[in-house]
C-alpha cells in the first residue's frame, strides 16, 4: 500500500489560495503566496499594494520578507514558493537574489509574467505551473468583473 502525502503542492497551493481570498476579501488584486520548507509554511502573504500604497508590496516580495526574518537570513535555498499567480518581472528579480530552490505557480499571466517578459530565475531554481490554475484564474476573473 502506498502512502499517500498529504503535503504535496495541491496542499499549499490552497493555502495561497485562501492568501488570495484575503486579497480578495480586502479589495487587493487576488494573489496569494506561501513559502515552505521541509512541510512547514514559514510565509504566508497576499497582494497590499492598495492597503500599504506600495507598488512593490506584491504577494510574493511580501512572502520573500516574512520568510527571510523566519530563517534569519536572505538566503530562502531549501525553500518552494507557492503562488496563486505567476511572478512578474519584478518578484522574479528578488526570487533570483533570495536563491529560493522552487517556485510553483498556479496560474500563467500571459502579458506580465517573468516568462513571457523573458526574465530569468537563479539558475537552481526549479520552475513549475498550472498547480490549481483554474482556481486561482477564476477569483482574479471575478476580481476584475467586480471592478468593471
Amino acid at each position: 500500500m502506498a502512502i499517500i502525502d498529504p503535503f504535496d503542492d495541491t496542499y499549499f497551493m490552497k493555502r495561497a489560495l485562501a492568501e488570495a481570498q484575503l486579497a480578495f476579501e480586502s479589495e487587493e488584486i487576488p494573489v496569494g503566496a506561501v513559502v515552505v520548507i521541509e512541510n512547514t509554511i514559514i510565509a504566508r502573504a497576499h497582494n497590499l499594494t492598495e492597503r500599504l500604497t506600495d507598488v512593490t508590496a506584491h504577494a510574493e516580495m511580501q512572502a520573500i520578507t516574512a520568510a527571510a526574518n523566519y530563517l534569519g537570513g536572505k538566503y530562502l535555498k531549501n525553500c518552494t514558493l507557492y503562488v496563486t499567480l505567476e511572478p512578474c518581472q519584478m518578484c522574479a528579480g528578488a526570487l533570483f537574489w533570495s536563491q529560493i530552490a522552487r517556485v510553483v505557480y498556479a496560474a500563467k499571466d500571459p502579458r506580465r509574467g517573468a516568462t513571457a517578459l523573458g526574465t530569468t530565475y537563479h539558475p537552481k531554481t526549479v520552475i513549475e505551473g498550472g498547480i490549481l490554475a483554474d482556481q486561482a484564474q477564476q477569483l482574479l476573473q471575478a476580481f476584475f468583473a467586480k471592478k468593471r
